[in-house]
């Protein structure tokens, strides 16, 4: 359990709390230990009580409180409330934009007690005419919902990719005779969102394999079907498909693949129904090996016939991370804990970039703060001499298009990434309006996370991603794809269209711990299903290139 798991269900009391119309004092005393928790530099779980009375930042009640949410997930006040709240009315509070106070009018004074109750209200009109609401609350409500309900039973990759590979763990020890298995499907193409885990194996006995599933309490809803099993495990759904040892190379090709990617190979021969891998298939098909996150349908097939397929961007091309949090802003460690971890790693460089000023709710940078910052970091790049510490800054993309900063102050940094942070809900229109003026300011390097959405969360802003892209062409500006899993943007079905057009593209972090730094590793995968290679990725450079790359910029 993480620090911000811990946060988020002492904000969930305070928010609950709020709703059932308790102490204004007490709700804000537990929203500010949320806060303060989830922004700790120190790991909570695993601490014996005396050992978190004695942390910086808490009381003996707040001590107590999470050495029962370390052992428990939950604490027996937290407990209280939930019993005394119906299930639908906390689903109601996961809504966007509806605060608990609002919450207890839908729910005490309209008498609804489900998502489903308040979007027929609202089809109705009646949260448009109910007090504190009004027209554009209700549509916004009816977006929300309509969200969530698209995004139900859905999953990060980032979230699954452990739990496969303890199913696969578990299926091997709870199956005699499994030779071969793997994740097939949409987790073998490592797609962004997952609904099940799909899993192929080659196995001696197939009813008895699905008896033997259905004894283990690790494994529930067993149910046989016509190549495999279906089932749950720990929470999540998942298809298991067995085979004969014989067929499942082909079968592994088959299940992997969309159909858009099996059309277009057209008519398989059965000679390679049996043979002993991938690769010998695609070469009995006269094509070069596609990579199974390539598999969409989306013109690999054609390149691998005509053997013009590139070779993709790996995990250990990437010399270093840019766009990183540190405590400057709203980051967990200080810049030297940051560097000292990238130097652990093997990186040769790392990129800061913390907010700016506009940013005040991630304590942006005012400007005589980034004088001491650049101090700083002059003074370590002087204390690890094999190491180097470029001057960035995440800088805000105003309404109007405009920067942050002025642009003597822009030009005092190594690299620049414009981002928007702020009123979202625009337009097509207005958020180019604003993509496109930081993207012509001549000290953008980077345009951040171009349309700001968090995947199953959050909607992106809609943008003309090819005039996008052709902007950031004409401009020398790169193109992030941000590699936080809730984020994934640029998306990787527009990758190859940007690369047709020569623009660079960075696999960004955008670290605030040092944890954030393994994300590279998931934009790195959606980076190869779009087909990216090291040259057309800056932070494949080395240090003296990208060095190079930065002042000619």
């Amino acid at each position: 359990m993480t620090n911000s798991d811990i946060a988020d269900i002492l904000k969930h009391y305070a928010d609950l709390y709020e709703l059932h119309d308790g102490n204004p004092f007490k709700v804000k005393q537990f929203a500010s230990a949320s806060f303060r928790v989830d922004k700790m530099g120190v790991t909570l779980f695993g601490k014996s009580i005396e050992e978190l009375e004695k942390t910086e930042g808490l009381n003996k009640g707040l001590a107590a409180k999470i050495f029962e949410i370390c052992n428990t997930g939950s604490f027996a006040d937290l407990n209280d409330l939930l019993a005394n709240t119906p299930e639908g009315v906390i689903q109601i509070m996961r809504i966007k934009g509806i605060g608990p106070k609002k919450v207890a009018h839908i729910w005490k004074e309209l008498g609804i007690e489900s998502i489903g109750e308040l979007l027929y209200a609202c089809k109705e009109n009646r949260l448009a005419q109910a007090k504190g609401f009004g027209l554009k609350s209700q549509l916004n409500v009816i977006k929300e919902i309509e969200f969530i309900f698209a995004s139900a039973n859905k999953f990060h990759y980032a979230k699954l990719e452990p739990i496969a590979n303890l199913l696969i763990n578990d299926l091997q020890k709870h199956i005699s005779g499994i030779k071969q298995i793997s994740v097939s499907g949409d987790m073998r193409r490592r797609c962004e969102i997952i609904e099940r885990i799909q899993i192929t194996a080659s196995v001696a006995n197939r009813p008895e394999a699905i008896e033997s599933i259905s004894q283990q309490p690790l494994f529930s809803a067993v149910l046989p079907s016509e190549r495999g099993l279906s089932g749950n495990y720990g929470g999540y759904p998942f298809d298991l498909l067995m085979f004969d040892d014989s067929e499942f190379a082909y079968q592994l090709f088959l299940n992997t693949a969309t159909q858009e990617h099996l059309e277009q190979l057209g008519t398989l021969p059965q000679s390679i129904q049996n043979l002993n891998n991938e690769n010998e298939i695609y070469t009995a098909l006269c094509m070069q090996y596609i990579e199974p996150e390539m598999r969409e349908g989306r013109g690999e097939v054609e390149k691998a016939k005509s053997h013009s397929l590139p070779k993709l961007i790996e995990l250990i091309d990437l010399k270093g991370p840019l766009h990183n949090h540190s405590k400057w802003s709203d980051g967990l460690f200080t810049i030297e804990e940051m560097a000292k971890h990238c130097i652990s790693k093997g990186y040769q460089y790392l990129g800061m970039g913390d907010h700016s000023k506009s940013a005040f709710y991630a304590n942006g940078m005012k400007e005589f703060q980034i004088i001491e910052q650049h101090k700083e970091i002059d003074a370590l790049n002087a204390k690890y001499p094999a190491f180097k510490i470029f001057k960035g800054i995440e800088c805000d993309i105003l309404y109007d298009g405009s920067m942050d900063y002025e642009n003597d102050v822009l030009a005092s940094f190594d690299y620049v990434v414009a981002s928007v942070h702020s009123i979202l809900k625009m337009t097509e229109e207005k958020a180019m309006q604003r993509l496109i003026g930081a993207i012509e300011n001549p000290h953008t390097t980077i345009l951040g996370h171009p349309t700001g959405r968090l995947l199953l969360m959050r909607e992106g802003y809609p943008i003309d991603h090819k005039k996008m892209i052709d902007a950031c062409v004409a401009n020398r500006v790169v193109i992030e794809i941000n590699a936080n899993p809730y984020r994934l943007d640029l998306d990787w079905r527009w990758i190859d269209y940007a690369l047709n057009k020569g623009a660079m593209l960075s696999i960004n972090p955008d670290a605030h711990d040092l944890d954030g730094f393994a994300d590279m590793y998931f934009g790195t995968l959606v980076a190869r299903k779009g087909g990216l290679t090291k040259e057309h990725c800056l932070n494949a450079m080395n240090v003296d290139e990208l060095t190079a790359y930065f002042s000619s910029k």
